[in-house]
């Protein structure tokens, strides 16, 4: 008698393999937010320069500061020098190579944290010439996840519970880690990692829904865990 038979016989889907399928499928349903992440940890936000340090000392307001020394919708650039004449009424830079000279923002940016108080952009001034790292996390995440396959072929070696425990803490302690990170990249190493532990809780998750279970049911089951 055929495997997948004798557990039909003996009635293959009861109370312990429903409450297995859900709670093997919770986490995977919970996890799809890491997909979804980079939408709100690198939202942009409007910025511009910082003026320089020495700026602070004319006890000029914030919205005066950045008028004489940032051009006007100009984010990456400011003014060498301050342009005192921008505050008078109908004050406004001159268009046309003869401006005043402007140089890189070499002290940072100042944001606008009316919506997101706090991303990776803000964090670490993923603006301007750093703009094209703002995905580079996402991709290092998806690199991740296709990477992530090798637990597969581990679980078939060690067991699928033991590998797909060390993936529950592997995906808790990175997606953690990736909170308290110093640096983009140790915060990009971290999305890595945390790819790799989701690629391997969807695949060993899956299979054990579907392992021991009458075929007709597992298939139903296989295709429904995302």
């Amino acid at each position: 008698m055929a495997f997948a038979s004798l557990l039909e016989h003996v009635g293959g889907m009861g109370r312990f393999q429903v409450l297995s399928v859900l709670l093997l499928s919770l986490p995977v349903l919970m996890m799809a937010s890491h997909n979804l992440l980079q939408n709100f940890t690198a939202a942009g936000s409007e910025h511009r320069c910082r003026p320089r340090p020495e700026a602070n000392a004319t006890g000029l307001e914030a919205e005066a500061l950045l008028r004489v020394w940032v051009p006007r919708g100009e984010r990456c650039r400011r003014f060498v020098a301050p342009q005192w004449w921008l505050l008078e009424a109908n004050g406004s830079a001159p268009n046309g190579s003869d401006g005043p000279e402007t140089e890189p923002c070499g002290d940072g940016w100042i944001y606008d944290r009316s919506v997101f108080t706090s991303t990776i952009i803000t964090e670490w001034d993923l603006v301007c010439s750093s703009r094209g790292l703002k995905q580079l996390a996402q991709s290092l995440y998806m690199a991740g996840v296709l990477v992530g396959g090798v637990f597969g072929g581990l679980s078939d070696r060690f067991g699928r519970r033991s590998v797909l425990t060390w993936c529950y803490l592997q995906m808790a302690v990175m997606g953690t880690c990736s909170s308290f990170a110093p640096t983009f990249t140790v915060y990009c190493l971290f999305r890595f990692l945390t790819g790799m532990a989701f690629s391997g809780i969807v695949l060993n998750g899956v299979s054990l829904c579907t392992w021991g279970q009458n075929l007709p049911w597992a298939r139903s089951v296989g295709s429904g865990v995302p």
